[in-house]
């Protein structure tokens, strides 16, 4: 992996390999011989292997949460300070908390009544979240010249480049710290697609909408297929095989895939140790706590909720796409507490742009610019971070962004993932202060 000097270690995919087919072998006691033949055979001299480098947390999980769509920021988090708020949204705005600061089930929740914030109402599990130091907010992000176009704006932040080139800013992240071959765990994505913020020159990840189907399905197209597959791969490597020649690399590959598969379908299978609620981002997030129990050696893990591009009749669609995201966030952390893995789990939540300040006709928003990003986590610094986008000094009616989502990447690169981030990003961006020290 990458060490604190930026230099890459060569035999990362071969380090992991064996460290990955050696967990797997302790898994079950009836883990087919040749798996075990084949891990032996294919994996380089011990004396080769670099043993993990000081600095690189390797234990360390970053969970990404996309709000397809472009959520509403100002209406997440509530500037009930603001008598422009209240202005522009005459038919859309929540009303500020009561005197009291007792909320009445229809007000924001106050974060910082010095400052006027709070979150929408069906966020209170949210503010369950922040209440306990676990979870926090940086205001008014986003990036310069901003695009209003969902695909080219979500290109922009999955490349974390503002022309929407090149690769993935978590594939080349892989690419830089495992270099010259795959990392075979290391990002899974809960859906139909990967998305391309995972995608890499030479890393793809592993992706899955079903871990059911996440196998080989030739036999169920027609049972003459299974004893060929079958037949190859368990044919046994040959004694003398260059673990560095081509036949080994795509006999790795092949025996990656297959291991994968029985690890993910295992650990999903489990029962979750606490209950979420019934909708898909909860179901997204349940298998990736499943993952992470089930001792996955994953370090990126992607899902997302769709439905948040507004329009029209916005009040009660985004108070329950709110409500949705709020119950599978604390379902999700407390699932993680349960098993110990809280202080190891960082989870970010974006979307690829905000709304305008002003609604529209139609009692929704249309494209903005700045909106916050959450994260949840024990390692995260809690609390409301940065100052909110000025209501009074609008951009042709949109909010001026304070923080560049690079910054953001930068950080979690550095303080979390223990990367170069300058070698990622393509240049250097001064950090956010997100993690805790």
């Amino acid at each position: 992996m990458h060490d604190t000097t930026g230099h890459p270690d060569h035999l990362c995919t071969r380090r992991l390999f064996l460290q990955r087919g050696l967990t797997f072998l302790s898994l079950a006691a009836t883990t087919p011989l040749f798996i075990e033949r084949s891990a032996r055979a294919l994996a380089p001299p011990e004396g080769s292997l670099l043993s993990n480098r000081p600095g690189v947390p390797e234990d360390r999980v970053l969970v990404i949460v996309q709000l397809s769509g472009g959520n509403d920021g100002l209406n997440t988090v509530i500037p009930y300070g603001s008598s422009e708020y209240y202005k522009l949204r005459p038919g859309l705005a929540v009303p500020a908390p009561n005197a009291s600061g007792v909320d009445s089930g229809s007000r924001a929740l106050p974060l910082q009544p010095a400052s006027g914030l709070g979150l929408h109402p069906s966020l209170a599990e949210l503010k369950d979240l922040f209440d306990d130091g676990a979870a926090s907010i940086v205001q008014g992000v986003g990036y310069p010249n901003p695009n209003r176009s969902h695909f080219t704006s979500m290109d922009i932040w999955h490349t974390a480049d503002p022309n929407a080139r090149g690769d993935g800013w978590i594939g080349r992240y892989f690419d830089h710290t495992c270099e010259g071959e795959p990392d075979p765990e290391g990002a899974v994505s809960i859906g139909r697609t990967a998305p391309r913020a995972l995608l890499g020159a030479t890393n793809r990840p592993v992706s899955f909408e079903n871990a059911e189907l996440f196998r080989w399905l030739g036999e169920d197209v027609h049972e003459s297929l299974e004893a060929p597959y079958d037949r190859i791969n368990r044919a046994e490597p040959p004694a003398n095989i260059d673990p560095d020649s081509q036949r080994a690399f795509l006999m790795r590959t092949a025996l990656n895939a297959q291991v994968s598969s029985d690890r993910i379908r295992k650990a999903v299978a489990q029962r979750p140790l606490v209950s979420y609620p019934r909708n898909p981002l909860s179901a997204q997030l349940q298998t990736v706590a499943a993952l992470i129990r089930g001792g996955m050696n994953t370090r990126v893990y992607y899902v997302s909720q769709g439905g948040f591009d507004t329009h029209a009749g916005q009040a009660g669609r985004h108070a329950s796409l709110l409500r949705q995201l709020a119950g599978a966030l604390k379902a999700f952390h407390a699932d993680l507490k349960a098993q110990d893995n809280a202080g190891r789990v960082l989870t970010m939540v974006f979307s690829e742009f905000g709304r305008r300040v002003a609604q529209n006709a139609s009692g929704g928003t249309d494209h903005g610019t700045a909106a916050p990003m959450y994260f949840v986590g024990d390692p995260v610094r809690p609390g409301v971070l940065g100052d909110h986008p000025s209501m009074a000094r609008l951009d042709q009616g949109d909010l001026v962004f304070n923080v560049d989502f690079r910054c953001i990447y930068a950080a979690i690169l550095e303080d979390w993932m223990g990367a170069d981030a300058a070698a990622t990003l393509g240049r250097p961006f001064r950090k956010a202060k997100i993690i805790k020290a």
